[in-house]
């Protein structure tokens, strides 16, 4: 069994964290920040393409950025790996701090690189980065009814905000 704090590789671990691992390799990356049914599903999924299942995670600055709310991420993006790092499908998780992965993506260099459904991967410079080296990119159908910004809004919906 592998140890969580081995499953989460700083940029500067990055290198050695890959030997490790088996090929081919599955990217993927995102937010992650409050784990659900879809995550987990769509995870899984990724994962069973390959040797290895690597997640790209969103820092804190570069998830603010995506103009999902004022208070997003949730959760601090340690404990946002430390979460996924403990999930059996997924093999290493590190950090990029850009808007999109195309950097870290370029350094890893996997064989797959996968998104969600709602992703046309056809139209994103990942797509056309992978597969100047011979990679694949592939969208994976999304489990419906599962979505982070709709737990959010209903949390916020149940709850009602404080007085005064």
């Amino acid at each position: 069994m592998t140890l969580i704090e081995d499953k989460v590789a700083p940029a500067e671990a990055l290198a050695s964290a890959l030997a490790r691992l088996p090929r081919p390799w599955v990217f993927t990356n995102g937010v992650f920040d409050v784990l659900h049914r879809g995550h987990v599903s769509y995870l899984q999924a990724a994962r069973l393409l390959g040797g290895s299942l690597i997640v790209g995670l969103n820092t804190d600055r570069s998830a603010r950025s995506l103009g999902k709310g004022p208070d997003r991420p949730l959760n601090r993006q340690q404990d946002r790996a430390w979460v996924l790092g403990a999930l059996a499908s997924v093999d290493l998780v590190t950090f990029f701090d850009e808007s999109t992965p195309v950097d870290l993506i370029a350094r890893i260099r996997p064989d797959w690189y996968v998104k969600g459904g709602d992703y046309d991967m056809e139209t994103l410079a990942e797509t056309a980065l992978v597969r100047s080296w011979g990679g694949r990119s592939v969208a994976i159908p999304f489990v419906d009814g599962y979505s982070t910004t709709e737990l959010v809004r209903r949390i916020r919906v149940t709850i009602p905000a404080p007085k005064g």
